[in-house]
């Protein structure tokens, strides 16, 4: 018995941490990007890659979760082959109006949306 408890905890932290992740993504306007950075270090998480670990599962949600405005430090779509085609994420960063080049955000610097802004309002 103790060992499904132990279980249902791990699971339960890991659904906790998968859904902060999921709430500041939604957070993210249309037409803007961030980073697996940004939202780690705004929830105090410490690692983009668990960012990243996080939104790679996000499509069991109910709810859609905008993973495709997250991109790597340098504005690369490194998460593109975790869509159901590897052109989706730009596909859907272009509907967005956002230019990508090369699977690169371009002048990631006028797209970069940080969720520190939400603590601006």
């Amino acid at each position: 018995m103790a060992l499904k408890k132990k279980e249902e905890v791990k699971e339960y932290k890991k659904d906790h941490y998968f859904q902060r992740v999921y709430d500041v993504t939604s957070l993210v306007p249309y037409g803007r990007v961030t980073t697996y950075g940004a939202i780690a270090d705004f929830l105090g998480l410490g690692s983009a890659r668990m960012v990243g670990w996080a939104l790679n599962h996000c499509h069991a949600q109910d709810h859609i979760v905008p993973a495709h405005r997250v991109v790597n430090r340098k504005g690369e779509l490194s998460g593109r082959l975790h869509f159901q085609t590897p052109t989706l994420m730009q596909e859907r960063l272009e509907q967005e109006g956002i230019v990508i080049e090369n699977n690169i955000v371009f002048k990631i610097n006028e797209k970069f949306w940080h969720p520190r802004e939400l603590e601006e309002y």
